[in-house]
């Protein structure tokens, strides 16, 4: 088999031994529900690589287009890796109002990268989002789970520091 390295947020690679050696811990059957079994393995992985699914296939005996079905449909699932952190930039209405474009800006310039795009260090993913609920904060970005608001493009670098970014 492919003994090819499979590369999480964390840097870390897994065999497609090791990865079939994870997977029979689940002990996985037709039984096993399909969506927990991936919850379980992007978790670990911090993706869903290709020959995880493929062994999902096989243990669970379930098609793997239905398996790729699955994934396709919920967006929480992702088919390649994703940084360590996700950033999400609003691009709601008071946002924009009050310059998210601006600060949208200054974090693909900051990072190197444009929406939904990961950097070469697997440190950051960038996507925007419709509005993170926070329009008194306007412009509004989430790290992770913490949210930063009032920001300005300078402001938007700092916090980048603080998570790991190197310029």
């Amino acid at each position: 088999m492919d003994q090819a390295k499979v590369t999480g947020p964390a840097g870390t690679g897994a065999s497609q031994a090791e990865i079939e050696t994870w997977l029979a811990q689940l002990e996985l059957s037709p039984e096993s529900n399909l969506i927990e079994v991936l919850q379980a393995v992007q978790e670990r992985f911090g993706y869903l690589p290709p020959a995880a699914l493929r062994e999902i296939s096989r243990r669970t005996k379930t098609p793997l287009s239905r398996v790729y079905g699955v994934v396709s449909f919920y967006a929480q699932f992702y088919t390649e890796p994703r940084g360590r952190h996700t950033i999400r930039c609003c691009r709601g209405t008071a946002c924009h109002v009050k310059g998210a474009s601006r600060v949208l800006d200054a974090v693909q310039r900051a990072l190197g990268v444009t929406e939904g795009e990961t950097t070469p260090d697997l440190k950051f993913y960038l996507e925007t989002v419709a509005c993170l609920g926070t329009c008194f904060l306007a412009p509004a970005m989430m790290i992770d789970n913490q949210y930063f608001g009032r920001l300005t493009p300078q402001r938007v670098v700092s916090i980048l520091r603080s998570y790991g970014l190197e310029q």
